[in-house]
């Protein structure tokens, strides 16, 4: 039976039909052209290189930013019985080389890592030994420079082509301004310029962006109001919690979530989400990336995202499935005040920033020049603790770093403990004969996991106390002596992120923070907020069109659903509404005529319409006082 995508997405994914545009990028991915694809949040992104690659011979590259993403996916694809790994921080030099070695050899379909692991020389050396199909370059807009989420090493991407010549490109984002879309395909090197776009447009989502200073109120009326799952996204860690706890007192089931909670707590309270167990997650924007519940209702923000980027994303996780759906931004008078104080916001000097890179370089005891690929757990309430700084005023500072190619920091990609025995087994046996407590222990391990004389494995110490009759703390008595005796390689869980000094600490006269550069990133992130402020504060231009037209759809219709298109035309009205208004226009006409032709409908109406369509360009004032449509 001959290979197909279609046989292809129905083998392992049970689809008949693709959505719409997968099919287009899949088959220029399988022509070898270098695309960029332009895909709304939730519009099936990761099939589009996966089916492509699973139609060919050899393995895809899959460079991504989102440590927590790359891990779901692949565990998602090995449950299909499609093989596939990832590189991620804190893996032991053993564990990349047996995996690298397994991509030359064995029948990966799949390498998920990062673009920081894409640059090591480990890595450079195997690709040129694999069977690479097609690069896929997830989250590609943060090869811009003017993307919201700079990261330096995906300029080296480019680097990487010289290496695989013949091997096609296909990069994917769901948000991308014009200046962005153009930026990308250069900064990758496209052999041409190639978009395929879907439109932005989402037709089942009404965005709403109501003024109110009792939040908790309006948003227990919105959730009365509208049945099934729900997001509410908050500032800060402390309100999560405070939302939640309030929901509840209110007899509506809910959890809250933030970077802060133990990994087990995380995928807890996701998974009673994911699964309805509880109906509305409260969360930081820490939550959603990745997370494939199609049947959210309603995306409510307290206060309002900095950037239209990160607004459009969150609010795209509603209504997935395509059924009428809301997202509803709730703005108090004091967050316009606050989104607006952003614009003055005393960014950390250049001072500050070398401060933190130097006071976390001797956090960890490291000398000028070592720590290159060593990664330390980054516990940020130690740090705070420790030099009297706030959480902001540091995370603003690593931030700049992060973008400056300085710093890099990660979610802990698995933090369960990890074990390798370092010695061969008669020395293994040795020991057990002359410590019969720890042999004990040491035979619970080898009957409980395997390959762990061959390389790193995820051990639980809770589960091995009880299997041995030890207690926990007793096990990892044990396990930190045999680490001490270099008899294995013991690696407890902190469930903290990650960081690393990218090439290295620094001397001071090598970290460079230059004025221009320090400029230019301030200067991107206030042209972020002045979007959002404006999208936030007005209340005469569609939202829809709004947002379409920031991210480079210019010629998109109003959408009829918004809370700007209600409050004007007065009604719960369509777009078709509008249209069918405009369509009365054949020529150029008065106002006073247009109130007749549309005697149906009271003047206040008409009026009101006629200012939304001026507002919205899609009428003209001709200087004879008349109005009619614009010429293109």
């Amino acid at each position: 039976m001959k290979v197909t995508p279609q046989s292809i997405l129905k083998q392992y994914w049970g689809y008949d039909s693709f959505r719409e545009s997968q099919l287009e990028i899949i088959e220029s991915a399988l022509n070898g052209k270098d695309t960029l694809a332009l895909l709304p949040t939730g519009g099936g992104k990761s099939i589009c290189f996966q089916v492509p690659a699973l139609c060919q011979e050899g393995i895809c590259i899959v460079v991504s930013p989102l440590i927590a993403l790359m891990k779901d996916q692949v565990e998602t694809l090995k449950k299909k019985g499609i093989n596939a790994i990832s590189l991620n921080a804190g893996m032991h030099f053993t564990q990349i080389d047996t995996a690298l070695d397994n991509c030359v050899y064995g029948d990966v379909k799949f390498l998920y890592l990062s673009p920081e692991r894409l640059r090591t020389e480990i890595v450079q050396v195997r690709l040129q030994k694999m069977n690479v199909n097609l690069i896929a370059v997830d989250e590609a807009h943060c090869i811009s420079q003017w993307g919201y989420d700079f990261r330096p090493p995906y300029l080296e991407i480019a680097e990487i082509r010289k290496l695989l010549p013949n091997v096609p490109v296909l990069a994917l984002t769901a948000t991308a301004t014009p200046k962005v879309v153009d930026d990308i395909q250069s900064k990758l090197e496209f052999k041409q310029k190639h978009v395929i776009r879907r439109s932005f447009v989402r037709d089942n989502l009404s965005y709403m962006i109501l003024r109110e200073e009792d939040h908790k109120g309006r948003m227990l009326r919105i959730l009365a109001k509208t049945a099934g799952s729900a997001i509410i996204y908050v500032r800060n860690r402390r309100r999560t919690k405070e939302i939640a706890d309030f929901l509840q007192t209110q007899g509506v089931s809910a959890s809250f979530y933030h970077a802060g909670l133990s990994f087990d707590e995380r995928q807890t309270r996701q998974n009673d989400w994911i699964n309805d167990k509880t109906r509305v997650i409260v969360s930081t924007n820490a939550f959603g990336m990745g997370i494939d519940k199609p049947d959210v209702r309603t995306v409510i923000h307290i206060g309002f995202p900095d950037s239209l980027e990160a607004y459009f994303q969150e609010a795209g996780r509603a209504g997935r499935d395509g059924k009428q759906s809301f997202a509803v931004a709730l703005a108090s008078n004091a967050d316009i005040s606050g989104l607006q104080k952003r614009l003055e916001h005393e960014f950390p000097s250049r001072e500050r920033i070398r401060e933190v890179y130097y006071a976390l370089g001797s956090l960890f005891q490291l000398a000028e020049g070592s720590g290159e690929d060593v990664w330390f757990d980054f516990d940020l309430e130690a740090i705070c603790n420790r030099y009297n700084w706030k959480p902001k005023e540091i995370m603003e500072a690593i931030s700049f770093l992060e973008k400056a190619d300085h710093l890099i920091v990660a979610a802990n990609s698995d933090p369960r403990s990890m074990l390798q025995i370092i010695v061969n087994n008669e020395t293994l046996y040795e020991l057990e004969l002359r410590n019969p407590k720890v042999g004990r222990l040491t035979k619970v391990l080898l009957r409980s996991y395997g390959r762990m004389f061959e390389e790193f494995v995820p051990i639980n110490e809770a589960l091995l106390a009880k299997r041995a009759g030890y207690s926990t703390d007793q096990v990892v008595a044990i396990l930190q002596k045999l680490h001490q005796l270099k008899m294995v390689e013991y690696r407890p869980s902190t469930g903290l992120p990650k960081l690393t000094f990218v090439g290295g600490r620094l001397r001071k006269q090598d970290l460079l923070i230059t004025k221009t550069i320090y400029e230019q990133r301030i200067e991107l992130i206030r042209e972020r907020i002045l979007a959002a402020l404006h999208f936030v504060s007005t209340d005469k231009v569609c939202r829809g069109q709004m947002l379409l037209k920031y991210f480079g759809e210019t010629d998109s219709k109003h959408c009829g659903k918004c809370d700007v298109c209600r409050s004007l035309l007065n009604v719960e009205s369509k777009a078709t509404d509008l249209n069918e208004f405009l369509a009365s226009i054949e020529s150029e006409v008065t106002i006073e005529e247009l109130i007749s032709i549309h005697s149906d409908r009271s003047e206040k109406e008409v009026l009101k319409t006629i200012q939304l369509l001026l507002d919205n360009n899609e009428l003209v004032y001709h200087m004879n006082g008349k109005i009619g449509i614009p010429q293109p």
